[in-house]
């Protein structure tokens, strides 16, 4: 393993400030798309981002803003490469990040528990996520095992018990739910 050199640490802490411009509350590096800076020489620079999903809108932007700010800061040319392996996973989200999209009101993803080797055995699970399965309605969406038992919480108030009202919600990496207990409509992060 390569060790990055202080240049290359100060370029990358430069480019992980950037703001997700489609959740500004997190930085690329709290979102964990931000994959390497490579500094050649003093004024050259080669930064791999990967998106959230393949075809993802603001990978763009996401390229032109650190190319803007790293040429603020001096650097003459800057290379942004988009890299899809390994693939981005939300359990690449910092800790950081997800205490920063639960207090924007946004349920961050639940992470994964293990490591998938394989193809992950897919199960119905209900739209209603309760600590009393009893409370759970007859409505039923696919969700991957691993995570079946881990509640959505609510940002707001805390509660396991919430509902699923659609799929998809602002982007399509969010889904749109609803506490049962606050009654607080909310934005979930999906796990991918």
């Amino acid at each position: 393993m390569v060790t990055a050199t202080a240049l290359e640490e100060e370029l990358r802490r430069l480019a992980g400030s950037v703001p997700d411009p489609e959740l500004p509350v997190l930085t690329l590096e709290e979102l964990g798309v931000l994959r390497s800076v490579h500094a050649h020489g003093t004024d050259s620079v080669e930064v791999e981002l990967t998106p959230t999903y393949t075809g993802c809108p603001a990978i763009e932007a996401m390229s032109l803003d650190i190319e803007r700010v790293l040429h603020e800061h001096g650097v003459r040319d800057v290379v942004v490469r988009t890299v899809l392996t390994p693939a981005w996973s939300t359990d690449d989200i910092t800790e950081e990040g997800r205490r920063k999209l639960r207090e924007f009101g946004i349920a961050p993803p639940r992470t994964r528990h293990q490591e998938a080797s394989g193809p992950l055995a897919v199960q119905l699970g209900p739209t209603r996520t309760a600590t009393d399965p009893g409370k759970a309605d007859a409505i039923h969406t696919v969700t991957a095992s691993p995570l079946q038992d881990e509640p959505v919480r609510c940002p707001s108030c805390g509660s396991a018990e919430t509902e699923l009202l659609s799929r998809f919600s602002s982007t399509a990496c969010k889904a749109l739910r609803r506490c049962l207990a606050c009654r607080e409509p909310f934005d979930h992060f999906k796990e991918l």
